[in-house]
């Protein structure tokens, strides 16, 4: 049974994402805090996705999304925010998380996300096959999802991992944001297009010695990218 944080301070509402995500055949594991999300996720290392609410009494939880990248972890993560404004979509994604869900919301969209989310991240997949990608100075392992620079191991959430894939199979080829965001974030999402632009900056700033003048991730203007090395 794949394990799920469940970061929320409000009771009601918290007990309200409990329970339809049991009912999904998940084990949720329920924080009221961000200290307290931080120390349950410590002792459950196997928690394969995290929903986080943005407001919180301590350390809200952009904080908590930024200390779980830090540490390496590739985990899936939503951001749960009562607040419909841009400003908190992108800071979400900027501090790592790979989809964030506006307040309210049903039970059947919590969920879609959920399993969308989970499906990205290919947990369950068969971890026999192996591949490797090489692009120039990049070396693309796509068995356990790393990638290389010049030998240099990059820290990747899992989010940027797919786009990194999706362009290094697709060399030369100019994507449209649309396919990029319908390749990555699947056809479902109901996310806005900057979401890929905010994700594509997030990328380069790892893989371009520099990231203003990107020479590996591209962009072609008036519709998308494309990996141009």
């Amino acid at each position: 049974m794949k394990k799920i944080l469940v970061l929320e301070d409000e009771s009601n509402i918290r007990s309200f994402v409990v329970i339809n995500l049991r009912r999904s055949g998940f084990e949720p594991i329920e924080a009221a805090s961000g200290e307290e999300a931080l120390e349950k996720w410590k002792v459950n290392p196997d928690i394969c996705l995290a929903l986080l609410d943005v407001m919180l009494p301590d350390i809200d939880g952009f904080e908590v999304c930024r200390r779980i990248r830090a540490s390496g972890s590739k985990m899936g993560i939503i951001m749960l925010t009562a607040k419909n404004q841009e400003i908190d979509k992108v800071t979400g994604l900027m501090t790592g998380a790979d989809d964030y869900v506006t307040k309210p919301f049903s039970p059947a969209e919590l969920t879609a996300r959920v399993d969308a989310l989970i499906r990205r991240l290919g947990v369950g997949e068969d971890e026999n096959a192996t591949a490797e990608i090489v692009s120039g100075p990049f070396l693309l392992n796509t068995r356990n999802r790393t990638l290389e620079k010049n030998g240099q191991r990059l820290k990747l959430t899992q989010i940027e991992y797919m786009l990194i894939k999706l362009f290094m199979e697709n060399p030369g080829k100019a994507m449209s944001r649309e396919d990029i965001l319908a390749a990555v974030w699947g056809s479902d999402f109901a996310g806005e297009l900057k979401t890929v632009d905010v994700n594509i900056r997030r990328l380069r700033i790892k893989i371009e010695n520099d990231p203003t003048e990107p020479e590996y991730l591209t962009t072609v203007w008036g519709y998308g990218y494309k990996w141009g090395y």
